[in-house]
């Protein structure tokens, strides 16, 4: 490793599982001091304490300000400051196939913890990095979600495209500080939110839902593999060092190519069509 996290203190959120434990695990390597905010208390003191004395874990409802409060406030006292902020955590909504069908009944609680804990994040870390005057680093995970149009899951669609433009919008407002603001936007991660319910299935059931699940996800990207958590925690570092450093507002997609365009031949299938017209055409002639 390059150490490319060394002297830096770095808060992140939803961090006992998926790409947040991750994130964790990559920043921890490269020499940073890490925070791990999440509700999932036995995963994220095992993995603190995993990691040594240079990371520490903190239960912490992203939802609730006191406990966003608290958690900035302890990466201080810990580790004497707060240079990388990545607002990672989130929840999903109940999968129903169409919105009519769709009670609302989740709406309050994916938007508290998807859009709130993000922007309560970002405020309580931007207002230690001012005080600083040394700058620093915020990242918010989005989705493809908050980007593309689709059927279903209309709360988590309309909290993750809200996160994007805050993100843009909070780059503008805390440049005067030296502060830099960019959003990540995973597409089909492999992590316990994407599965669908192969986590706890029995191993046979389990991988005959991942082997439908992953024909649907694959159907529309380009790189034909499922992305992993660590695709993301890759992305994540680079903008949280220095490498990045000409970069605020940014929206940076980490989703095999879902986002570009149409992956089917539509002219190959209507070449085809007129093809097969015109063999019956000659046919009955």
């Amino acid at each position: 490793m390059s150490k490319e996290l060394a002297g830096k203190v770095a808060v992140i959120t939803g961090g006992a599982s998926g790409i947040g434990r991750a994130t964790v695990e990559l920043f921890a390597a490269e020499g940073a001091k890490v925070v791990i905010a999440d509700v999932a208390d036995a995963a994220g003191e095992a993995l603190a304490k995993s990691l040594g004395d240079s990371v520490v874990y903190q239960h912490t409802d992203v939802s609730e300000p006191a406990a966003m409060q608290a958690l900035v406030d302890t990466a201080v006292t810990r580790f004497g400051g707060l240079d990388v902020m990545f607002n990672n955590a989130g929840i999903s909504t109940k999968p129903y196939a169409s919105f009519v069908d769709d009670e609302l009944d989740d709406f309050d609680r994916v938007m508290r913890v998807n859009v709130l804990g993000p922007m309560l994040g970002t405020r309580n870390a931007a207002r230690i990095m001012k005080a600083r005057g040394m700058g620093g680093v915020i990242l918010n995970n989005a989705s493809i979600a908050g980007t593309l149009a689709g059927i279903g899951m209309m709360t988590y669609r309309a909290s993750k495209a809200a996160l994007i433009q805050f993100s843009k919008s909070s780059a503008i407002d805390l440049a005067q500080h030296g502060i830099r603001v960019n959003c990540i936007v995973p597409g089909h991660v492999r992590t316990e939110l994407s599965s669908f319910g192969q986590t706890g299935a029995d191993a046979a059931l389990a991988a005959r839902i991942e082997e439908g699940v992953n024909a649907v996800y694959l159907s529309n990207q380009l790189i034909k593999r499922r992305g992993e958590p660590e695709d993301v925690a890759q992305v994540a570092l680079f903008l949280a060092s220095d490498r990045s450093r000409h970069m605020t507002g940014a929206v940076l997609p980490v989703e095999g190519g879902v986002t570009v365009g149409d992956p089917v031949n539509h002219l190959q299938d209507i070449l085809a069509a007129r093809a097969d017209a015109m063999a019956v055409q000659d046919a009955e002639a």
